[in-house]
């Protein structure tokens, strides 16, 4: 092999990766709101770290889908238009119905079970971020169930997305929800153990649509 054709060597980007993860956990702890600006300086500052590896981070973070970077504006982080909303409206819609498909005709108990244990969970949680975190965390767990690998991938592609949405949502609206979220996964969960497709389909995305009706709503006049 000539040497312009060798492979280039690797480097190590164990610290951005650290640096990205940190940013997106503030991200989903509600630390920083969509629209919040994030500063090179002062992330590199409260971390410790030099302005590259934050750089880099950023640059993840906005494959992502989580933050915007623009050179009048700098980076925010991402705030979902409505075209954005339906967009991730209709491909989570499209995926999770495969999903849901292949749950029924696939799951074993194992995996129903594991989707019960985090509804427990949600029955438990403490604030509004954390049921999020579970919101995103079963259905985590249903793509995991469907047993096609492609599937939880694309998955995995608007989960970032998906989980930016779902604290829109609370920003817009907290009534109710602590109570309402674990009993709609109940129901979920019902419908997938009974091997209900049609049932399962239409649940998930009821599921889904309010959520979507919350975000959309036009402000209460005040």
């Amino acid at each position: 092999m000539s040497e312009q054709g060798k492979v280039a060597p690797a480097r190590r980007r164990g610290l951005a990766d650290e640096v990205a993860d940190r940013i997106r956990e503030a991200i989903f702890s509600g630390v920083y709101d969509p629209g919040a600006q994030l500063r090179e300086v002062e992330l590199s500052g409260l971390m410790e770290v030099s302005r590259g590896p934050v750089r880099e981070a950023l640059r993840m973070l906005e494959r992502e889908g989580l933050v915007h970077c623009a050179w009048h504006r700098g980076t925010t982080v991402t705030t979902l238009s409505a075209d954005d909303v339906a967009e991730l409206h209709s491909l989570r819609g499209a995926l999770e119905d495969l999903a849901v498909r292949r749950v029924v005709e696939y799951a074993s108990d194992e995996d129903l079970t594991s989707l019960d244990k985090v509804t427990a969970l949600m029955e438990r949680a403490v604030d509004e971020h954390e049921m999020v975190r579970l919101d995103i965390a079963f259905h985590d767990a249903v793509f995991a169930a469907s047993r096609h690998q492609r599937l939880a991938e694309a998955w995995e592609g608007i989960r970032c997305q998906v989980h930016l949405f779902l604290l829109t949502r609370i920003i817009r609206s907290t009534e109710g929800y602590l109570t309402r979220v674990p009993e709609e996964h109940r129901e979920l969960v019902t419908a997938l153990r009974t091997r209900d497709t049609e049932t399962a389909l239409n649940l998930f995305a009821a599921h889904r649509r309010r959520a979507v009706d919350v975000v959309t709503a036009s402000p209460a006049p005040g």
